[in-house]
């Protein structure tokens, strides 16, 4: 109920985020979260040592006020005039839209790095609007599935639903008895469009052979070209496992541009080419949200930003494809901080049969998009490109490149081949996946038969694993041209699917104390921030592509969730977000695993203790329960930089509190946790997209 100020003995809130905001928790209660000043940190700081990271942070950490002393409009003060945030009350730091489901979460730590500490709400709790002090709802805690232990968090938890708040404003959630609150957050209706902003522009710092320049890049993340001195991208060589120094003399290619894959700045075909289909559908499913203002150098050109992207990824694709059709399967290049100043060769491997088919795939639905659009004639040429790939392949059916791995080991880092195990089922989805875009793009009923051939009730089962590929049957079934008996039952399979126990089903039954859900603790695996973004988008398909009959503020709420969740309603209270403290949030990332941001750095290693910390709005990789350090530490040599034990966390936690805010390399190998990843961030844009200019 709403109340008309806050009593008055009780806790002074300073107003309008007045004072230093010292952050607390955050990164698995590893080294200090420190929130930046509004100006560049000084290098002499020193970042946390590594060899540290069993630390634990404390719970709560007062944010200073300099606001004048409470009037009986505000929240009274305490005695020292001090208010705590604390770790055990968490929000989207960014905010909530009016009219969703808004529910902050408190916790009480029974397992995990942070169970000696403990907390039990107040019999009431208030949100107060932080602008003018006045207390606008007070309402009880609830506590989650009868007060049991989430096993997944390793958490107590109850709610507080302020979802009856519309008013546009910046609030907090406040637990007067204990003179503790929450992040403030703001309830706005475009929330979420400079985030947005912040995770689209990665790609833009992940452009190789491209200068960050300012206005474009911000100041502390600029940088000239990289990748194009001699012997490297516009020299790329075909690699030899035997000749790793210089590759084979006289096979040169000019495969400059594309994008950093993740951490490591390799560019692999296979992934590049899902990450332009994804992109692709996160403007087709709302393109209201893509303007042409991202601050990127084409904006401003009359064409969406995300289109321009696009296109430059698309324009490093097509230097990868051959004159017959076949596309090279990867493209390995040298590390250094900044990129500009890796100096050693760039090498490519040989084309493979499922780089032909993701590029078709990619090239088939970008002309289609690209065409309507009216930029006709480079979508003419991505059709043509498109159609090349799809006969090569077709006429190669089994051609297989496994990078780093014998007579390419050396050249980049993950496999992106499809499994040795599945070899033929996968190739074969690779290629029905480009026939349902090529037959979008061309009508031609030969990849039609291709489509209607290969279904194999695919949408019997939805889940994060396969919702790239679920999304393509979902867009052939919404096609003018479909078969119309096979849309039906892809749309009924999709939306039957849903309403399963790991999906609808468990947010009927309120199965999960975070609003999310995996299906499985064993479901959070290496890179679990992108299986949230892609659960989130599954609930969403069924609106984007008018599946079943779902109560669309049911699925729009479950999707917000995932949101939620990954802007800070988690264990850690995070924003997994890379330096999202322009934006005003408490606790974001503050280091990750890049090498461009490298450990060590006194530029770019760690906010607050570097000059200016990574660059904002990169999604890292987020709790992984299987986190390992290298085998070399338990080996009768182990490196010293392996320390006495593996760090704990991640190491040993709840699935959810195996996460630390740590980038060092190996043989600590922080990747598994927080390196950001091409895939991670169409995931997150995808779903971040869906609720930005889209009433």
């Amino acid at each position: 109920m709403s109340q008309p100020s806050f009593p008055l003995s009780k806790l002074f809130i300073g107003l309008a985020l007045a004072g230093l905001v010292t952050a607390c928790g955050g990164g698995g209660g590893g080294s200090s979260n420190v929130k930046p000043s509004s100006t560049p940190i000084t290098s002499a700081s020193t970042a946390p040592s590594s060899s540290s990271l069993a630390q634990t942070s404390s719970s709560i950490t007062p944010i200073l006020s300099s606001a004048p002393v409470a009037s009986s409009s505000t929240v009274a003060a305490s005695s020292n005039g001090v208010a705590s945030i604390s770790s055990f009350i968490v929000v989207d730091q960014f905010g909530y839209l009016p009219n969703a489901q808004k529910v902050a979460i408190l916790r009480d730590p029974q397992d995990g790095y942070d169970k000696s500490q403990s907390y039990t709400p107040g019999a009431a709790l208030s949100l107060v609007d932080m602008s003018t002090g006045q207390t606008v709802l007070t309402a009880e805690a609830k506590v989650w599935n009868k007060g049991e232990m989430h096993s997944t968090s390793g958490d107590k938890v109850w709610r507080f639903d302020f979802s009856s708040i519309t008013t546009p404003g910046t609030y907090a959630v406040v637990d007067s008895s204990q003179n503790l609150r929450s992040p403030t957050f703001k309830i706005a209706a475009d929330i979420y469009k400079p985030v947005l902003k912040h995770a689209f522009r990665t790609f833009f710092y992940q452009r190789a052979g491209f200068a960050k320049k300012l206005p474009y890049a911000e100041t502390g993340w600029t940088d000239e070209a990289s990748h194009l001195k001699p012997g490297q991208d516009t020299e790329t060589r075909l690699y030899d496992v035997n000749n790793r120094a210089v590759g084979v003399a006289g096979t040169e290619k000019d495969l400059s541009g594309g994008w950093f894959d993740a951490g490591d700045y390799n560019k692999y075909t296979n992934w590049h080419a899902d990450y332009l289909i994804n992109l692709l559908h996160a403007y087709l499913e709302n393109p209201a949200a893509w303007g042409d203002d991202f601050n990127i150098p084409e904006s401003g050109n009359g064409t969406p930003d995300i289109i321009d992207e696009i296109k430059w990824g698309f324009d490093w694709l097509k230097k990868m494809q051959n004159s017959d059709g076949s596309v090279l399967s990867i493209q390995g290049l040298s590390h250094a901080s900044p990129p500009s100043s890796a100096a050693g060769r760039s090498f490519y491997g040989p084309a493979s049969t499922s780089a032909s088919l993701s590029t078709a795939a990619a090239f088939a639905l970008g002309g289609k998009v690209l065409g309507d659009l009216g930029i006709n004639d480079y979508a003419a040429d991505l059709k043509t490109r498109a159609a090349n790939a799809w006969t090569w392949a077709n006429a190669n059916p089994a051609v297989i490149v496994h990078n780093n791995t014998g007579i390419y080991e050396g050249l980049g880092a993950g496999d992106q081949e499809v499994s040795v195990k599945d070899q033929t089922i996968e190739l074969q989805r690779k290629k029905t996946r480009a026939a349902i875009y090529l037959f979008a793009a061309t009508g031609n009923t030969t990849y039609q038969t291709q489509v209607t051939g290969n279904y194999g009730n695919r949408a019997q089962w939805v889940d994060h694993w396969i919702e790239n590929e679920l999304v393509s049957w979902l867009y052939y079934a919404n096609l003018s041209g479909a078969d119309a008996t096979l849309a039906a039952n892809i749309k009924s399979q999709y939306a039957s699917a849903m309403n399963a126990n790991i999906n609808l089903g468990a947010i009927s039954a309120d199965s999960d104390a975070y609003r999310v859900t995996l299906g499985g603790d064993s479901n959070f695996t290496w890179g679990s921030n992108r299986s949230m973004s892609r659960k989130g988008t599954s609930f969403y398909n069924l609106i984007s592509y008018s599946a079943g009959n779902a109560n669309g503020d049911t699925v729009k709420n479950a999707a917000l969730g995932y949101l939620n969740y990954l802007h800070g309603t988690n264990p850690q209270g995070m924003v997994y977000l890379s330096n999202m403290y322009s934006l005003g949030v408490h606790s974001s990332v503050n280091e990750f695993y890049h090498t461009w941001f490298t450990n060590g750095s006194a530029l770019w290693d760690r906010v607050g203790t570097s000059t200016y910390g990574p660059a904002p709005g990169y999604l890292v990789g987020g709790p992984n329960p299987y986190y390992d350090w290298d085998g070399n530490c338990t080996s009768s040599s182990p490196n010293p930089g392996c320390g006495s034990a593996a760090p704990n966390p991640p190491k040993g936690q709840p699935a959810m509190k195996a996460y630390l805010d740590f980038n060092t390399s190996w043989p600590l190998n922080s990747w598994q946790i927080t390196e950001n990843h091409n895939d991670y961030q169409v995931a997150y844009l995808r779903l971040l997209s869906k609720f930005v200019n889209n009433p």
